[in-house]
């Protein structure tokens, strides 16, 4: 639960101010394992966003905006425990890098 001390600024301009995503884990009191994120730091962020947008905060009161960013923030940092930055493709250069495997083209003129 928030603390009175936490909800005089809100959790969104603290976030919107934070230099690193250490500082994300920080200020929603997610506990993290430093090897992945210096890994995947970049990875995590842009899919809390992913996560983010789909959520509707409008009228929330900080504390429970600060909850659903914390899960949220669970909830994308989990993916890449899980699996590899290459697995999950948030980033376009990702998706496009390496495709999975297509099948053998055969022209129609080949057939015969």
């Amino acid at each position: 639960m928030c603390s009175p001390s936490e909800t005089k600024t809100s959790v969104i301009d603290q976030l919107k101010r934070a230099a690193s995503a250490e500082e994300f884990f920080t200020t929603l009191g997610v506990d993290y394992d430093p090897q992945v994120v210096n890994v995947a730091r970049l990875h995590i962020l842009k899919r809390m966003g992913q996560y983010l947008a789909s959520e509707d905060l409008a009228g929330l009161s900080n504390c429970a905006v600060t909850e659903r960013c914390k899960a949220v923030l669970e909830r994308a940092y989990a993916d890449f425990v899980a699996s590899s930055p290459l697995d999950q493709r948030v980033f376009k250069v990702l998706k496009d890098a390496v495709s999975p495997k297509r099948g053998a083209f055969v022209p129609l003129d080949a057939l015969k």
